[in-house]
């Protein structure tokens, strides 16, 4: 069954509720009136509410409405980014510099809109000891609480014990703050190397005015009405 529809000829009712290329009522007319109109326009009569008593219709040019309406589905889907899911391995006895490694990707993870899955992989007798896999995935969850929140809460899953981390921000919004990142970086780049190029103008300079004094013959700062 088309979902397209009707236009022109194609609206068999005795009358529409005519609506005006700007949007403005024109009220109810004959269907012939309505479609002399479109005509004497270079439009179309396109019927956007057909349940209405009596249906409503309007005046546009419908190629144009479909390629923007195609166009707006386009760009949606182009800006439309699916949340992934990365994963992050942990051992228990973990030391300080590699969970402070871990806990930048787990961050860097989350700060681009994705979930995160954190793994503790325990060896033999610390599977006796799910407490400390619980305090260090409520640890990592609390260090990196302002990019994201513990969407599933730490569970045992045989030798393992996973949680997973969801970002504050969705894909999109964590897209936009990443580009508005890389343009104050450039910003900042491009205002530095032209503070940079005015340093090294005003020592060039600097070089000039001190080499053309070096210059200067013994007869330079003689009075020349003396005669020699």
């Amino acid at each position: 069954m088309s979902t397209e529809p009707r236009i022109n000829d194609r609206i068999r009712v005795p009358e529409v509720r005519l609506v005006g290329p700007k949007g403005e009522q024109v009220g109810i007319v004959r269907v012939e009136d309505a479609l002399r109109l479109a005509a004497e326009n270079d439009l179309d009569l396109v019927e956007v509410a057909p349940m209405a008593r009596p249906p409503v219709a309007k005046l546009m040019d419908y190629g144009k409405f479909k390629y923007e309406a195609a166009q707006k589905v386009r760009d949606a889907r182009k800006n439309q980014s699916n949340t992934v899911t990365k994963e992050m391995k942990l051992r228990l006895k973990i030391d300080a510099h590699d969970y402070e490694t871990k806990k930048g990707h787990v961050v860097r993870f989350l700060k681009a809109g994705d979930k995160v899955k954190i793994t503790i992989m325990f060896r033999g007798r610390e599977q006796s000891r799910p407490e400390l896999g619980m305090q260090l995935l409520q640890r990592l969850a609390e260090d990196v609480a302002e990019f994201g929140f513990v969407e599933a809460a730490p569970k045992q899953d045989g030798r393992n014990m996973l949680m997973v981390l969801g970002p504050t921000k969705k894909k999109t919004e964590a897209k936009v703050d990443q580009q508005s990142d890389r343009e104050r970086r450039m910003a900042e780049r491009a205002q530095k190397q032209q503070e940079e190029k005015a340093a090294e103008a005003e020592l060039r300079a600097q070089h000039t005015t001190v080499a053309a004094k070096k210059k200067r013959g013994p007869a330079d700062n003689m009075d020349p009405d003396i005669d020699l």
